[in-house]
């Protein structure tokens, strides 16, 4: 069961707009389906911008380092 806030009456008069002939039962469940493709879209688009990034960038600070710093870094720290 759940009570309907302003927040959710308000949400289910915009859902009611795109869906009329829909039930206030029939539309929360439309919502909570549109909003959980919404969510699984934003995390897949954020998804597929970071790995475009980190490809973006790969193999771009090769110039940076000399031969051997990692080496030479790794010997600094205490075994």
């Amino acid at each position: 069961m759940v009570t309907e806030t302003d927040e959710i009456a308000a949400a289910l008069d915009v859902a009611a707009q795109a869906w009329p002939e829909e039930s206030r039962a029939r539309l929360l469940r439309r919502l909570i389906a549109e909003g959980k493709r919404a969510v699984e879209e934003r995390h897949e688009s954020a998804y597929e911008q970071r790995l475009a990034d980190i490809l973006a960038t790969s193999g771009g600070f090769e110039d940076c380092f000399e031969p051997g710093d990692r080496e030479r870094l790794r010997d600094e720290w205490p075994a």
